[in-house]
């Protein structure tokens, strides 16, 4: 079905399409002084404008609407995830589509809003069509133009959650820089382009697709100013290029596509009604597609066997023993301290034990073989879920030697009980490596659930994600082991039971606290 309507000088129709969707989503850029770990700032929307409020509109509750500033579920407790929610903005070339796009942003105030130009996927040019750049006839406006195979498959990528890298596309030069942009997930993804709704594998992704209709001496004069001021452009040069190219371009590829439009809108980033109208539909989308489930999670496998995935520390007198002195609450914190790396050292060496070794044999000193083993992965990496799962970091690199540790923040939100991801800071290429992922405590797991969905969508491998803590809880370690049962999961004890609080019991008491000297509020 559609519905069309007019109303305060916006045209729109919308269309019945499937709400399959939304994940969440972070923006990161930028790098740390060592070059193998990329600093990802808190959660910087990837558009020129920030959003008005650090809050977010996630959860509904009867009539309540919780707001949150850090990025909630964007899975289920199956750890099976949502897709983003894709707006498509249209338009020719000035017409304001980037001012639609930032003013939609700030309307939104979510801090985790995607925003891709399909300018970035201008082709490479061969030096033939660079010398026609230069001297203004190539055409930039023509359908062609753009590498629309890699736009799809990024924007597939994205709206699926994945870590994905965009490329930067140089216009003073006409060509693609050698930089690359960051971009990881996305509970909304605005895609805009000239030729945004030109391809069909790219309308496909698209779940609201705007068009931005503006007057042409409007869009001339806009394109006048930003080709001399911000390109380097000559006026003569411009006013040829549009003449023979943009125009004709205009008429013949992009103002038909107007009719795969959901809504469109007059007078660009002017239009308040219809930019209203659409952050009203984005958020009722967006309301529609938050996951509360931590909770359920307490009493979802009770009574079922330990999975096999779960790796104990053997029990001995020794474990024991440093359990009864860390768990006491009469143990001051120095003794909490040292007594506790003790045993994160016990069981990161029996993490270790658990990695893939293949055989190797080695010359002794004195002339002789000796039939060893040696790991069998690429690289080793370890993560930890701040603030907790930082102090088992010295254990780790006191083992493995300039091993790199990356580090996710995930707190509770007060008011939903569940899990928000507010920090990421990942080292490159960990698709590639064998993750220790560390927190010192598993109560439901639904912390855990998200970092090792984080990992996944970097594309690191399942079965290469070990998740190794102190003390976890029987709920704790079914949530992972049923989720993402090939993930193998180390620990030194499991204690029976959660609380109304998500306290694990018998337990251990706040571990951050304990450790870090902090006051439990």
């Amino acid at each position: 079905m559609s519905k069309e309507s007019a109303k305060g000088n916006v045209i729109f129709s919308f269309h019945d399409h499937s709400s399959k969707i939304t994940t969440t989503t972070l923006t990161y850029n930028g790098s740390l002084e060592d070059d193998s770990i990329e600093e990802r700032p808190h959660l910087t929307p990837s558009s020129p404008m920030k959003p008005k409020s650090s809050n977010v509109m996630v959860f509904r509750r009867s009539n309540k609407t919780v707001y949150t500033a850090g990025r909630p579920p964007w899975y289920n407790s199956q750890g099976q995830l949502k897709e983003a929610f894709v707006i498509g903005l249209c338009g020719g070339s000035a017409s304001g589509k980037t001012t639609v796009a930032t003013n939609i942003i700030e309307e939104l105030g979510v801090p985790w809003v995607n925003m891709l130009s399909l300018d970035s996927f201008y082709k490479v040019l061969t030096k033939e069509q660079h010398e026609q750049a230069n001297n203004n006839e190539y055409n930039f406006d023509h359908p062609d133009a753009f590498d629309a195979t890699l736009a799809c498959k990024v924007l597939r990528r994205l709206k699926k959650g994945k870590s994905v890298q965009i490329p930067v596309y140089d216009f003073k030069n006409h060509s693609r820089s050698t930089e690359r942009k960051d971009l990881y997930g996305a509970n909304v993804i605005i895609f805009e382009g000239i030729m945004t709704f030109a391809y069909k594998e790219l309308r496909d992704l698209m779940d609201l697709k705007v068009f931005v209709d503006t007057d042409p001496d409007i869009r001339l004069a806009r394109r006048l100013k930003r080709d001399i001021t911000e390109r380097g452009r000559e006026l003569s040069g411009v006013l040829h290029q549009y003449n023979a190219f943009v125009k004709p371009s205009f008429d013949k590829y992009i103002a038909p596509t107007v009719n795969y439009a959901d809504i469109v809108v007059p007078r660009g980033g002017e239009n308040d009604v219809a930019i209203d109208l659409i952050v009203r539909h984005v958020k009722t989308q967006l309301e529609q597609r938050g996951f509360n489930f931590r909770s359920s999670l307490i009493s979802a496998h009770h009574g079922q066997p330990l999975p096999k995935s779960l790796s104990l520390v053997e029990n001995t007198p020794q474990v024991r023993g440093l359990h009864t002195i860390i768990r006491d609450e009469m143990t001051s914190r120095d003794d909490f301290i040292f007594y506790s790396k003790r045993l994160m050292r016990i069981l990161i060496e029996h993490a270790l034990s658990l990695l893939p070794f293949k055989p190797l044999t080695v010359t002794t000193p004195a002339g002789n073989s000796y039939d060893g083993k040696k790991f069998a992965g690429k690289r080793l990496c370890g993560v930890s879920i701040l603030r907790a799962g930082e102090t088992l970091e010295p254990a780790l690199e006191s083992v493995c030697k300039e091993i790199r540790i990356g580090k996710i923040l995930i707190q509770t939100n007060d008011e939903t009980d569940e899990p928000e991801l507010h920090y990421l800071r990942l080292p490159q290429d960990i698709s590639e490596d064998h993750v220790i992922l560390m927190d010192a405590t598993i109560a439901t797991g639904a912390a855990a659930l998200m970092a090792i969905r984080v990992l996944l969508d970097h594309e690191v491998k399942e079965e290469n994600i070990l998740f190794v803590t102190l003390i976890a809880a029987e709920s704790g370690v079914h949530t992972i082991a049923y989720a993402y049962p090939k993930v193998k999961i180390v620990t030194t004890a499991v204690d029976p039971t959660i609380n109304s609080l998500y306290h694990i019991i018998p337990g251990i008491g706040n571990f951050g606290d304990r450790y870090f000297g902090t006051e439990y509020n």
